[in-house]
């Protein structure tokens, strides 16, 4: 029997995130880094790591944003979905996560820090059950979320996915 979006979602007790998709925090380090052990960037101690798992099915999108640490994306379950990374240096790239190494999907893919990045399924009638592992840890001041007009104008080849990832 196939696994559906609804299933993860019952048994891994995701809820729904206001931007898009649904996930659960699964691990925050007890562990802390100090402030002075940072880069400036920061502005506050970290937890060394954390980790979610993350759901997008449908015409669900995750956003362009961007953080001030890596995130790792994992492939889990599902259908393909392409994460879109916008360079600082004004380059696009991206990288299917999907189950289909013959077909140049990926089980993990990394946005680096300070890059804009978001991600929608390859096929609308499908799901993409995914974890994401933040180092140092996600904490929602490092988070910023792009704005439309600022992105055509720095990525104007990128135009027609800008306009679909990106909120006005």
């Amino acid at each position: 029997m196939s696994k559906t979006a609804e299933y993860w979602i019952e048994k891994l007790n995701l809820q729904v995130y206001p931007r898009g998709g649904c996930f659960r925090e699964t691990y925050r380090a007890s562990e802390a880094i100090p402030p002075e052990a940072l880069p400036e960037r920061y502005d506050g101690a970290r937890a060394f790591s954390t980790t979610i798992y993350f759901l997008l099915q449908g015409e669900q999108v995750s956003p362009l944003h961007r953080l001030k640490s890596d995130e790792g994306w994992h492939f889990y379950a599902g259908s393909p979905l392409r994460l879109h990374l916008f360079q600082p240096d004004g380059s696009y790239a991206a990288l299917v996560l999907g189950p289909d190494f013959e077909l140049g999907q990926v089980f993990q893919a990394v946005a680096r820090r300070g890059c804009w990045f978001g991600a929608a399924l390859e096929r609308p009638d499908g799901y993409a059950l995914l974890g994401c592992t933040v180092a140092p840890g996600f904490d929602p001041s490092d988070f910023e979320l792009a704005r439309r007009g600022e992105m055509l104008r720095l990525y104007p080849a990128q135009a027609a996915l800008i306009e679909r990832l990106a909120e006005a």
